[in-house]
């Protein structure tokens, strides 16, 4: 037997021969405990998250994504939904549930005459990337290759190419669903227009996206980009310095600052390696040699311990960042949205960046703007797009007995810039203790998206995420 949580609340006991009906009616294995192959399936990016589900579904199509959820509901269970396994919250798993797991849906279909790219949710960037670099075009999405699209998507996503081309929601297409009933739909601007305004952003309140449609873009396979490393000293200076550029930055040029301790990167000198640096990260979406002339300005200030910004290959630099984010570390962040960045709050960041808990803790801030803000905020349900900055408190460690240090440490810098912030937030950046933040997160787009959870969910079935409750009938 096999106890599984109820949505009421309470348990039932499944035997083998009821699962059997659902690997019956599915392509690929249903895991539980001692199974070869259920340890694997379970584990997710952030280590703090070790949760044991029931049972796990392998879904390899949207067929299998269908039975998975029909199956629930007639027993009534809770279940979670997995694409990459990436999100900081951590809510693809969960104790005693059923978990629908996409991760092993990975197909990737470019058509590079009409620039679109049909991409699976159990993809990452790292497979988007691959299949649309090999005809010289990309979607905008995030930094890290092994951040999964779903997620990504679903909250809206940012990138290196976001000033010039927009969100990855900016270029989203359609999605195929399974809704909480299980059946199967498609949404887009033309077709169930209300849930494709609530997939952008909404997250995974409102059913299991089981393929994306992307726009895609000219760019690449070489591209300007790299990392400009100056000394922590000189921290303020970099960050006014920084603060003037962004003001005057066109569309096609990104900065973004991260301080941290220095990893051992072979262009730092040994000296430099466990020391706290302010990092610089650039790139130009555009032409090179446009490109150089935009980031003259901010590469001429100060002196600086290493300049490697030059031609790269983007798929590459995609992944510049993959060895500071690898699985299997513990994770805490917390994030704000700004409009505005006062040498006040530039002194308060510094000054906590100057006292890390951890050699791979960091803060973190974005360039925004450009074409992101020229989509109205209603127009999808992601709200900060007059955000011109985001900030990522990321507290990251090994060492469990760390715990209490780092994630006091990430809550002290987020609460001594709250004053300054605009309330709003990028909800892939949320962890799971910000459930009372949810509504404050969507703002003024909140009881639009409660009104389309009632229609398409309103049993909360899809309730493991940044939860949007229904609205009331």
């Amino acid at each position: 037997m096999h106890t599984f949580r109820t949505r009421d609340g309470g348990a039932v006991d499944l035997s083998g021969e009821t699962l059997a009906t659902l690997r019956a009616g599915m392509g690929g294995p249903v895991l539980g405990p001692g199974d070869a192959g259920y340890d694997d399936e379970r584990a997710i990016w952030n280590a703090m998250i070790d949760r044991r589900p029931a049972a796990i579904a392998q879904c390899h199509s949207a067929a299998d994504v269908a039975a998975v959820v029909r199956f629930a509901n007639e027993h009534d269970l809770l279940f979670t939904v997995r694409g990459a396994g990436h999100n900081i919250a951590g809510n693809a798993v969960a104790d005693d549930v059923l978990l629908l797991d996409t991760s092993h849906m990975t197909d990737v279909r470019v058509d590079p005459e009409g620039r679109t790219a049909r991409v699976e949710p159990g993809c990452t960037l790292a497979d988007v990337d691959a299949a649309t670099q090999e005809h010289g075009l990309a979607v905008p999405v995030g930094i890290n290759s092994t951040t999964g699209i779903a997620g990504l998507t679903l909250g809206g996503g940012f990138g290196w190419m976001s000033r010039k081309y927009g969100l990855t929601i900016d270029n989203l297409i359609s999605v195929d669903m399974v809704t909480a009933t299980g059946k199967r739909v498609r949404a887009s601007a033309d077709e169930n227009p209300d849930l494709f305004w609530a997939v952008r952003g909404g997250g995974g309140n409102f059913g299991v996206v089981t393929a994306f449609e992307f726009r895609l873009h000219p760019h690449g396979p070489e591209i300007l980009s790299g990392l400009v490393v100056h000394p922590f000293d000189d921290a303020m200076g970099v960050l006014r310095a920084w603060r003037e550029f962004c003001a005057k930055a066109p569309d096609g040029a990104s900065a973004w600052v991260v301080m941290r301790k220095a990893p051992p990167l072979p262009f730092l000198p040994e000296e430099v390696h466990g020391t706290e640096v302010v990092v610089l990260a650039m790139h130009y979406t555009g032409d090179m040699a446009e490109g150089e002339a935009a980031l003259a300005p901010l590469r001429a200030y100060g002196s600086p311990i290493a300049d490697v910004v030059g031609p790269h290959p983007y798929a590459g630099w995609q992944q510049a960042f993959d060895p500071l984010l690898t699985p299997g570390a513990r994770n805490y962040w917390k994030s704000h949205n700004f409009d505005g960045l006062s040498d006040e709050v530039l002194g308060i960041l510094v000054e906590k960046a100057g006292a890390l808990p951890d050699p791979q803790c960091e803060v973190f801030l974005a360039q925004m703007g450009g074409a992101v803000a020229r989509v109205p905020e209603d127009a999808t349900a992601y709200v900060g797009r007059s955000a011109d900055f985001i900030m990522n408190v990321h507290g990251r460690w090994a060492d469990a007995e760390k715990d209490a240090a780092v994630v006091s440490w990430a809550r002290d810098v987020f609460s001594s810039v709250e004053p300054h912030a605009m309330g709003t937030a990028y909800v892939n950046f949320m962890p799971a203790d910000e459930a009372a933040r949810v509504e404050g997160a969507y703002g003024g787009n909140y009881a639009r998206l409660a009104s389309v959870k009632r229609d398409w969910d309103p049993d909360n079935v899809f309730r493991f995420n940044q939860n949007v409750a229904p609205a009331a009938v």
